[in-house]
């Protein structure tokens, strides 16, 4: 346990933002799944709209630091062929 104030300080706002990425990740797994539970049951329509959600989504995390741009491209692009694949 840390014994100076700055680093008590420091203690809590690294657990605050531990949490904010824990959940952008899961918010982002979940978008990804709504997107490939789409592209199983061959609705088009609806893997396109959840495509575009997540698509936001990768973007935002990026920008927030959550995730690596290469990371949100080689999901966006299995995602894109998942979805092209069903014709």
């Amino acid at each position: 346990m840390p014994q100076i104030k700055s680093q008590k300080k420091r203690v809590l706002t690294n657990n605050k933002a531990h949490k904010m990425v824990v959940s952008k990740k899961s918010e982002l797994k979940t978008a990804i799944k709504k997107v490939l539970a789409a592209v199983e049951a061959g609705d088009k329509e609806a893997a396109v709209a959840a495509y575009n959600v997540c698509c936001s989504k990768l973007d935002k995390s990026v920008a927030k630091g959550v995730h690596h741009k290469n990371y949100a491209a080689r999901q966006k692009s299995r995602l894109a062929t998942a979805i092209n694949s069903i014709a």
